[in-house]
């Protein structure tokens, strides 16, 4: 796969993250170029010009700016940790870019929100209610996206919280939306966190923008939520790729004497995992809480238990490349005997994977879409 995007701003090597051989996918698309040319072309930013850049997928934007000194805002651990190893496969020093997470904001006033259009137009919502104070009169705002991913629910949200909304003609598939910000115009409440009660029992659920089935439990997890592992002999347990941590919190109620971690790369799961687990144990009871790439650096022989439900997209890109990742890494992480209880869509056949690994599956539950499946390591 190609992995040098030439620009006007220069040429420069990208990589994506998690890292795979023979890998397919490149780490910018046209929107991306696109987006990029115009910067060069029609509308080039004074060098002082504080340039902020939302849902970059592993640099490309924040790469061919840097001479700017942008800020990149994110909710993903990954696109953080592709950026900064692109910024030092590139030369670049580490201090010509600012990395922030999705629930952190800049300080300064904006002059170009560069925006690429998240899958999640909830993340977009939450995003644009943030910055607004930020924004100001004259405020370049550009939405970047391939057509087939830019509903017309993205125009109408920039429009409805920023101010009035232009798209350009298509390139190579690719789209631009120019938005003229709007000091007067009064938006309604930012809509998130939300929250839910956790049906049969006392518990309401809190998930920010992000978070995976925010407005109500997802279907999966409720038939995972009815075969949980229950072996008093667990002690350390990780609920990998966390959510809003209800698997793993109903696994701290069902066993009161192990420990438990949330991981995932996400930093709204874990900010609504951690936020969660307090507000049901009341400071009584304490649990890990990590963004991290799956179960990176993470110590062999240490889980008796890893419960996930693996996702299979990246953004738009599908594919079982992260759960093959989780997988793998579980086998490192369990402790001889340990169990890995994953659920997934029948379809997706992860028995096959687990037997590669494990040498051993068994089916714990199924329905009509999904199947929980357990594997132990011998």
């Amino acid at each position: 796969m190609h992995t040098v995007l030439e620009v006007p701003q220069g040429r420069f090597e990208l990589r994506r993250l998690p890292y795979r051989q023979n890998e397919l996918l490149q780490a910018w698309d046209a929107a991306d170029e696109y987006l990029l040319h115009h910067l060069a072309d029609a509308d080039i930013p004074p060098a002082v010009a504080n340039i902020v850049i939302l849902n970059d997928s592993f640099g490309a934007l924040a790469l061919a700016l840097h001479s700017h000194r942008p800020t990149a805002i994110s909710d993903s651990f990954l696109s953080q940790q592709a950026t900064r190893n692109n910024m030092e496969i590139n030369g670049m020093p580490a201090d010509n870019l600012q990395l922030l997470d999705s629930l952190s904001l800049p300080f300064a006033p904006i002059d170009y929100l560069l925006i690429k259009i998240p899958k999640n137009l909830g993340l977009l919502e939450y995003q644009l209610h943030r910055l607004r104070p930020l924004l100001k009169q004259g405020s370049k705002i550009i939405a970047a996206g391939m057509v087939k991913a830019m509903s017309a629910n993205a125009w109408k949200l920039l429009q409805r919280l920023t101010g009035p909304t232009v798209p350009s003609v298509a390139v190579k598939k690719a789209r631009l939306i120019f938005t003229t910000f709007d000091p007067q115009l009064t938006p309604p409440a930012n809509p998130f966190p939300v929250s839910y009660p956790l049906e049969q029992s006392e518990l309401t659920l809190v998930n920010h923008a992000n978070v995976f089935s925010r407005d109500r439990l997802d279907i999966g997890t409720r038939l995972l939520l009815q075969h949980l592992p229950d072996n008093p002999d667990y002690r350390k347990l990780i609920d990998l790729g966390c959510g809003n941590g209800v698997v793993g919190l109903m696994l701290a109620k069902r066993l009161p004497d192990a420990q438990i971690r949330f991981i995932d790369e996400s930093f709204m799961a874990i900010a609504s995992a951690r936020e969660n687990f307090q507000q049901a144990f009341q400071g009584q009871r304490q649990a890990e809480f990590s963004v991290g790439d799956c179960l990176t650096g993470i110590a062999e022989d240490s889980a008796d238990c890893i419960v996930c439900n693996p996702p299979f997209h990246q953004q738009h890109a599908v594919g079982d490349h992260i759960a093959w990742q989780m997988f793998r890494q579980s086998h490192k992480v369990l402790r001889k005997g340990g169990e890995l209880r994953v659920i997934g869509n029948r379809h997706l056949n992860y028995h096959q994977s687990l037997k590669k690994l494990f040498g051993n599956w068994e089916t714990l539950a199924s329905n009509a879409k999904f199947v929980i499946i357990k594997a132990i390591k011998r």
